[in-house]
């Protein structure tokens, strides 16, 4: 329904891409500031819930729109795949500095969801086809990130410390991405041994 208005309004897929790249990279900064500001952070966390919800939707929308309109290219995978690795990166390193956080493993997230991306791309590119599945994909990594940053908007008010959540999360991002690696590399490496 929403691609359908889209396409009717003649919406670029590449816009709606570029759309959820800014949201991206606006729920980054909004997880940094809860560290930077905290007199704000019960707001921030929420606005970050809601800016990663509104990424995943327009990551869902460009490819639906780019089909739905006739209007898929070759540009358009490029549109689709370089906004996905610098939301997921302002995403995860924001999380890295959100009150609670760890630099590091924000990093560390960050270059799991590149490499999960990364040998998806090369399996592909070998011809094993596209190999998306995994426990820490693209949208299971967002919607931990988001339950936590919603956690932290409920649970600020009657707790005096932030547990340490978002390290947690971090942390098991970081994990569920090695895990994702692993298991697609041995799904390409059983697609091509096939052939």
């Amino acid at each position: 329904m929403a691609a359908d208005f889209l396409v009717r309004r003649k919406v670029r897929p590449n816009a709606i891409s570029l759309a959820g790249m800014v949201a991206g990279l606006l729920a980054g900064a909004a997880l940094w500031s809860t560290a930077r500001y905290p007199e704000t952070a019960i707001a921030a966390w929420l606005v970050a819930a809601l800016l990663i919800q509104l990424r995943l939707v327009a990551n869902m929308l460009d490819g639906m729109v780019a089909i739905g309109g006739g209007t898929a290219s070759r540009l358009g995978e490029l549109y689709n795949e370089l906004p996905d690795r610098v939301s997921d990166a302002a995403v995860l390193v924001g999380l890295g500095y959100a009150a609670g956080g760890e630099a590091t493993l924000g990093y560390l997230a960050a270059l799991g969801a590149v490499s999960t991306a990364y040998v998806r791309a090369v399996g592909q590119a070998a011809g094993a086809g596209a190999a998306f599945g995994g426990p820490m994909a693209k949208q299971h990594r967002m919607q931990i990130v988001a339950l936590g940053a919603l956690y932290c908007t409920v649970a600020r008010p009657f707790v005096a410390t932030d547990l340490g959540l978002p390290a947690i999360t971090l942390g098991l991002i970081v994990a569920g991405t090695i895990l994702t690696v692993l298991l697609r590399l041995r799904r390409i490496a059983q697609a091509l041994g096939r052939r």
